[in-house]
């Protein structure tokens, strides 16, 4: 491909848009309840919280179009952005907002965040399709790396970054894509655990109150592996996946497994036999009874059953100093779990608790690239203003079609939010002109047409 003709460029039309996909995604936004939702919640005082109700879906639609900093809020500013949306604010205005915020303040955007959620999936019922009958509530922490001294709460974390703390609750099906149920930012120092208890109980309540009401199973990696974790799970109804530390009792425990336990599972290059009708695979499965926390008091002890799957070395000579040659020829990796599911399905599903990571890296190819003020408190707040825009996104793909129904956010982004119109008027209301051939035309008019309708889209 190459430049057909001499070019010269000039930025004068006022009637052009970036992004028209914003239009149907804020109007689902307004269905759904977003600034009825601040304006009952969020009570920031003084000048910084007047038009609350403005500012906030402002943030949440400058992230939407892919603003990952307060500076980026500018984009809501250009061409016909006055026309397709009323009292729009300055980038300084938005950041002069959350440097209001106060940890209370930002706790009433957890509320909204939970509540327009619920909205979300009565007015999208495919948001979280299946949720009725088995659903996975993962939780997980990430490092957002920080530079500089001007950060409020910054600290070198676990993995020797220094940044700040976003502890995540997401929610799926297996027929749908995550949500966030719930994110709170967290010192950077804090250890990945710390108040995941807590989180557990509101964001499975928010499951729960969004339609989840069949079989849930909470997934963690082997950083929440601990009793207070499980125990939140417990509490709530739900069961829990947790990956076990291989600490001296695991590994005791997985001593005691017989070699005739062990079963063949499709793994990469592993081959079906026909003959015996199983799989010949480097990875096998096996599992046995396990009580846990046993240094704690009797009533805490948890006993449920270990899966363990296990892969050959591919250098066993990197396993030097390893116990009695237990972990000479393979590398062994523990699940904790009381599900009701068989081994092997439950093996499986917990080895999808990834999906998370995927989330987790679309915050940070989005809002979540930068942490954009010095003020704790307005981070967090960005950090909850995000995972809104998630959410809005991820409804909009649900409503455009079955690839953006589980389509990465930028995907999304790309074919269906930052779509160039320009405005006109006809017939006393304003008319959109989109590029002609656009590839994703479909599935933004089944948008545009689902986010107009006042009615629910049928399941």
């Amino acid at each position: 491909m190459r430049v057909s003709h001499n070019f010269s460029a000039e930025f004068d039309d006022d009637n052009l848009i970036a992004a028209a996909g914003l239009v149907p995604v804020m109007l689902l936004a307004e269905s759904a309840g977003l600034s009825d939702l601040v304006e009952e919640f969020v009570t920031v005082a003084g000048s910084a919280g007047a038009n609350a109700a403005v500012k906030v879906p402002a943030l949440v639609a400058g992230m939407v179009a892919g603003a990952d900093s307060i500076s980026d809020m500018d984009l809501l500013r250009h061409g016909g952005m006055g026309r397709a949306f009323t009292a729009r604010r300055a980038p300084t205005t938005l950041g002069t907002h959350l440097r209001g915020y106060t940890f209370g303040h930002v706790r009433q955007l957890d509320a909204i965040n939970s509540r327009l959620l619920i909205a979300l999936t009565a007015r999208v019922p495919g948001l979280v399709r299946g949720a009725e009958g088995m659903a996975y509530l993962d939780i997980d922490d990430t490092i957002r790396q920080t530079h500089g001294y001007a950060k409020q709460g910054a600290g070198y974390g676990y993995n020797k970054v220094k940044g700040l703390n976003a502890l995540v609750a997401t929610v799926s099906t297996p027929l749908a894509a995550p949500v966030i149920a719930a994110i709170r930012l967290r010192k950077g120092s804090v250890k990945s655990p710390r108040g995941a208890h807590r989180m557990i109980a509101e964001a499975m309540a928010t499951a729960r109150k969004a339609g989840a009401g069949g079989q849930i199973t909470g997934r963690a990696d082997s950083a929440f592996y601990q009793h207070d974790v499980i125990a939140a799970l417990r509490r709530t109804g739900a069961y829990f996946s947790i990956t076990a530390r291989m600490d001296a009792g695991v590994v005791a425990a997985i001593s005691q497994i017989p070699e005739e336990a062990w079963v063949g599972i499709k793994y990469p290059e592993s081959i079906w036999d026909e003959a015996e009708q199983r799989w010949i695979s480097d990875a096998e499965v096996a599992e046995i009874p396990y009580t846990a926390f046993t240094s704690r008091k009797k009533a805490d002890h948890v006993t449920a059953r270990l899966i363990v799957r296990r892969v050959k070395r591919l250098n066993p000579a990197t396993a030097t100093g390893e116990q009695d040659g237990l972990f000479t020829a393979y590398r062994y990796h523990a699940v904790f779990t009381d599900s009701p599911l068989s081994m092997l399905e439950a093996e499986a599903a917990h080895r999808d608790h990834a999906i998370i990571e995927q989330v987790i890296a679309d915050l940070k190819n989005g809002p979540l690239a930068h942490c954009p003020s010095g003020v704790f408190t307005a981070n967090s707040a960005w950090a909850v203003l995000a995972a809104i825009a998630f959410n809005l996104t991820r409804a909009a793909g649900v409503l455009a079609s079955k690839f953006h129904a589980r389509a990465r956010t930028a995907t999304i982004r790309a074919h269906l939010i930052a779509v160039p119109a320009r405005i006109a008027n006809r017939a006393r209301s304003w008319l959109l002109h989109l590029p002609r051939n656009w590839p994703w035309q479909p599935d933004w008019e089944t948008l545009f047409d689902a986010a107009s309708s006042p009615r629910p889209r049928a399941a």
